[in-house]
């Protein structure tokens, strides 16, 4: 029987009495509900549970996702999603500013960044932290320096642990012929398609237009794939983003910020409205500041006139200062700064945030990001390294660490050959006419979209 992943009622209801526990509903009523009828927990990694639910279970589900979406919530008034309160909230929310020159160069060596992240952190993800670590060590590949490989591990450690089912032929260092489609690199090229056809002044209406009409539905997942959903039931934006959504404070909308970053080279508030003007479609509150806090970071490193450090400050100014994302962040920073091990500093992370939220949601993982990029004071092998070591979601992390990292290089042949070469120059993807496209041609095209008034 076909299970559906990410948008079965039944499989939604416990990622949503978490969503709500976190952002100040009290759900426990409601979650004796859902138990005393038989309901099961949230699916702990994978999106569908392994058997269907009855008929009853699904529409009891279905109710109660209803009754906790009408919940007050405790948080609203220091984490909103509407653009005016969100600036109201942030006193040093940055001045408007013509966007500066970003070089060719500079554009394909993010876009490599990105590719290389996300193809290093591919195989481990889903994978507990403990796997990780004894999967690189197997293979004298810790800390983490190269992409990994299934040679020299242990048969019973890989069955204990096997690499993620899906990326294991194309992102073991032996397997990589190029750069195979995911997620991570389908969204910069929507947004690519996005600015090309609408240019800097899209609205939400526009990113979902061009979704229907570009992205296969079964390459969308958690967050967007219950925003997609919506669309096709006649919801309209912002209400995609609330109905029956407990994914709405997940990674999916920071995965789509890089080119927001890019295209607005030195305009960090113009950068961070773009991002949250596509983030809106499916996320809100934490979920969308974790995008425009990267689309931020991103557009002022790519000047190329600011470090790591400086660029993460300015990404912090346009979240919530009292938001749960914003107090994440800066407990990252403080811990990759106070500790020289990166490995206490991920165990730290993990004490945090591991128990409460699930491995996709933004919170954890924006944090890991930062402290990554600090730890490693934005060189590329140290911040993609760190990023994936740490766990979460893994080739997400990966992605957005070597795009920031990479641009700080400021050209692609700053990046080592054993990261570049087995990407050939050329990417998969089922995204309109991207299939093989080249990251010099996407440079050149991001470019192009930079340069636009």
């Amino acid at each position: 029987m076909l299970r559906l992943t990410w948008v079965q009622p039944e499989d939604l209801i416990g990622h949503e009495l978490r969503q709500a526990t976190q952002d100040g509903r009290e759900p426990s009523a409601i979650a004796a509900r859902w138990r005393a009828a038989g309901g099961p927990e949230a699916p702990l990694r994978a999106g569908a549970s392994p058997e269907p639910a009855s008929r009853y279970l699904r529409l009891l589900a279905e109710d109660l996702l209803d009754e906790l979406a009408d919940l007050p919530g405790k948080l609203d008034d220091r984490e909103p999603t509407d653009l005016a309160k969100i600036k109201a909230l942030c006193p040093d929310w940055p001045a408007d500013a013509e966007r500066l020159g970003c070089g060719q160069a500079r554009l394909e060596a993010a876009w490599l960044g990105r590719a290389v992240g996300c193809l290093l952190g591919k195989p481990v993800e889903k994978l507990p932290l403990t796997a990780i670590r004894q999967l690189a060590q197997a293979t004298g590949n810790w800390p983490l320096n190269t992409y990994f490989t299934a040679k020299g591990v242990p048969q019973d450690l890989l069955t204990t642990h096997p690499w993620n089912r899906r990326s294991a032929g194309t992102s073991l260092v032996e397997n990589i012929d190029g750069v195979p489609e995911d997620d991570d690199l389908n969204y910069p090229l929507l947004n690519l398609l996005l600015l090309k056809r609408h240019g800097r002044h899209f609205t939400t209406t526009d990113v979902a237009t061009l979704w229907l009409d570009e992205l296969p539905a079964g390459r969308t997942f958690t967050a967007e794939r219950i925003a997609y959903r919506n669309l096709l039931t006649g919801l309209e934006p912002p209400r995609t983003a609330r109905h029956r959504n407990p994914f709405r404070e997940w990674i999916g909308a920071l995965i789509r910020a890089d080119v927001h970053g890019w295209t607005n080279p030195g305009a960090p508030a113009a950068a961070a409205e773009q991002a949250h003007r596509d983030a809106t479609l499916t996320h809100t509150a934490n979920g969308v500041y974790a995008a425009m806090f990267i689309a931020a970071t991103i557009a002022t490193a790519a000047t190329g006139t600011h470090d790591i450090h400086a660029a993460l400050r300015t990404g912090l100014t346009v979240v919530p200062p009292h938001s749960r994302l914003a107090q994440a962040i800066r407990q990252a920073i403080q811990l990759a700064q106070e500790h020289e091990d990166f490995d206490t500093v991920v165990d730290a992370l993990h004490a945090q945030h591991a128990a409460t939220h699930h491995w996709v949601h933004a919170i954890p993982n924006t944090a890991l990001i930062t402290a990554a990029l600090t730890h490693a004071d934005g060189d590329f092998t140290g911040s993609i390294c760190r990023a994936v070591s740490g766990g979460w979601d893994t080739d997400s992390n990966g992605a957005t660490a070597g795009s920031i990292a990479a641009l700080l290089t400021g050209t692609p042949t700053a990046l080592p050959d054993r990261w570049t070469t087995p990407l050939k120059n050329r990417l998969a993807t089922t995204v309109g006419d991207f299939n093989g496209t080249g990251f010099d041609a996407l440079a050149h095209l991001t470019h192009l979209e930079a340069a636009r008034p």
